[in-house]
């Protein structure tokens, strides 16, 4: 775990000089509800919650003095987890999962490499972003470069219901690809948007790697253990007696394309090897 790697470099050894309490709620929001109460009731000196918005959230509810440091964030001033990242002024602080517009065009290409047949790419989105208008302006761009269609159409997606019915809309519009576009909801439901994509065999990229780990077909973003190591000095500092609020919030700055070989079996694709050899992760 690149965690643990990044600890013992720091001269922190598991069992030796620190102890590390681990718990998995596998997206059940209830239990991260749970375990962040249990880890407040143990009264530890640092809580990391990652990947995503979840957990990170879940912590903060639950404690105002531990320090936490999160991991893969997307948007965490919006979501009220630090007052800006030059300044995160509570006790939360550690690194995002800021994703530019033109990552969504990026991954757009990718896509059409990976499926040279795609024709109609649906896009789930979720409008109450900031980055919604400028994500959909660069993917409509892109997608009149590559000529390719676009469907937007009852994409926006903002609850389970919403969700259900945008994957829908996916199938009737006949979309013969996917792309999920950054937002920690879809992050949160990812398990329901992987085994949709496998039951109905839709080529999909996606915006991490945790999607492609659990079962998606590819991902192109941050590269999630980098940020794992990047915590891992957060903890450090916190241990050595730093300030959550005194460290400034990073963004990500190694990405990596991840590929699911053996989903990509499962749904009748073969990935073109100009496509395949630019990979920095296969799952066989």
């Amino acid at each position: 775990m690149a965690f643990k790697k990044g600890l013992r470099e720091l001269g922190w050894v598991e069992g030796k000089q620190i102890e590390v309490e681990y718990r998995y709620a596998g997206g059940d929001l209830d239990k991260l509800s749970e375990f962040a109460a249990e880890l407040v009731r143990l009264n530890v000196d640092v809580i990391v919650a990652g990947p995503g918005n979840g957990p990170s959230i879940r912590a903060k509810r639950a404690t105002t003095t531990i320090p936490i440091v999160m991991v893969a964030v997307v948007d965490p001033v919006s979501n009220g987890l630090v007052a800006s990242l030059a300044r995160p002024g509570a006790n939360v602080t550690g690194v995002t999962f800021e994703v530019t517009r033109e990552q969504v065009g990026k991954n757009l290409e990718l896509l059409k490499e990976a499926v040279p047949k795609a024709s109609r790419v649906a896009i789930l989105r979720n409008p109450n972003t900031s980055t919604h208008i400028p994500y959909s302006k660069e993917a409509e761009r892109v997608a009149k470069i590559l000529g390719v269609t676009i469907q937007f159409a009852e994409m926006e997606v903002s609850n389970d219901k919403d969700l259900d019915h945008a994957l829908g809309a996916v199938i009737n519009e006949r979309a013969n690809a996917l792309l999920v576009t950054p937002h920690p909801f879809f992050v949160d439901r990812r398990q329901q948007i992987v085994d949709f994509a496998a039951r109905h065999k839709l080529p999909t990229i996606y915006f991490s790697s945790v999607f492609v780990n659990d079962g998606g077909l590819m991902s192109y973003g941050p590269n999630l253990q980098d940020m794992w190591r990047r915590a891992a000095v957060y903890v450090d500092k916190i241990l050595k007696g730093a300030k959550p609020a005194d460290l400034p919030v990073e963004q990500p700055t190694k990405f990596e394309l991840v590929i699911n070989l053996k989903t990509a079996k499962q749904i009748g694709l073969t990935i073109p090897p100009n496509v395949l050899v630019r990979a920095d992760k296969v799952i066989r």
